[in-house]
């Protein structure tokens, strides 16, 4: 009897027996579509704006002109823009040395307990910038404020006003980017090896020690995301500084807005959102780079032998 012989083997294509059809690629096709259509035409338009001339009696005609984007770079608009820049980093920082903590020490915790905090933060999330801005302005006001309540605690000899300023900016800032950092930390941190910590313990190192010397360098990708996303989020609030700042704090947004609609000059808007939208990416990359490189290595202070 002869031996049976080896049937050939059959290659399967990558898209046999997949049996779903052009679906999976309409569905794909489709954030492609959305993002062309609401972000890279309107962008396009807009920088094509820039180049328009304005008509005083109108608002503006076709033309291929640079001065507004020549304007856009003089030295009064400069200035505004690294005031921008500026509120937009410190208050990026204080919200990460903020966040970072009590993300950390929220994973920390059980499930069951982490529950009502992240409630709060997303109710926090829910409130608009308008909002935030007026209720900040009352709570540091003169006559309804929280001086009023040092007074009455015998902390202060009189009501103070602390808005408008610069402090009330940034508290304000800080106010609306704390909770999308924590909830942008959250997924990273709740990852973590709860052993790391405790063997760094073991060690020898203090529970600071171990949180700047280990955790912070796994989540320095994480951190740097955040401090991305959080700067070009406070970096596009219109209400806060207007509201809560002297014209000293006015940023690039609230000069769009007033070139936009109170003097109608819609050509240098759209020159001033390109240079801002320009150097805040440049910033959002250089703050991403920054936690993709290599962070200095502490030792441990390691017990005694």
């Amino acid at each position: 009897m002869s031996a049976p012989t080896a049937r050939p083997a059959i290659s399967a294509s990558p898209d046999a027996g997949s049996g779903d059809g052009p679906w999976p690629h309409v569905l794909l096709a489709w954030p492609t579509v959305a993002l062309t259509l609401l972000f890279l035409v309107p962008l396009g338009i807009i920088a094509a704006l820039g180049f328009f001339r304005r008509i005083q009696a109108g608002f503006f005609e076709v033309a291929f002109v640079t001065d507004n984007y020549a304007r856009a770079l003089d030295a009064f608009h400069l200035e505004r823009l690294a005031v921008s820049v500026v509120l937009a980093l410190a208050a990026t920082l204080v919200t990460l040395l903020l966040a970072v903590p009590f993300t950390y020490l929220l994973t920390r915790r059980p499930r069951a307990r982490q529950v009502p905090y992240l409630v709060l933060v997303l109710a926090s999330l829910s409130l608009s910038e308008v909002i935030v801005a007026f209720a900040w302005s009352l709570l540091l006001s003169r006559t309804s404020g929280i001086s009023n309540l040092l007074v009455a605690l015998g902390l202060m000899d009189r009501a103070a006003s602390w808005s408008p300023g610069l402090a009330a900016v940034l508290l304000a800032y800080v106010f609306i980017a704390l909770p999308l950092a924590v909830l942008s930390l959250y997924p990273t941190f709740s990852r973590l090896d709860q052993e790391l910590p405790e063997a760094a313990g073991t060690m020898g190192a203090t529970p600071l020690a171990g949180f700047v010397t280990v955790v912070l360098p796994l989540m320095r990708r994480a951190v740097a995301a955040t401090g991305a996303l959080v700067f070009i989020f406070v970096l596009g609030a219109y209400v806060i500084p207007q509201t809560l700042g002297r014209p000293a704090q006015w940023t690039m947004p609230v000069h769009i807005t007033d070139q936009a609609i109170m003097k109608n000059h819609l050509p240098l808007a759209a020159s001033l959102a390109i240079v801002l939208l320009v150097v805040s990416s440049l910033v959002a990359v250089v703050i991403v780079a920054l936690g993709a490189g290599r962070w200095p290595r502490f030792a441990l202070p390691g017990r005694a032998r």
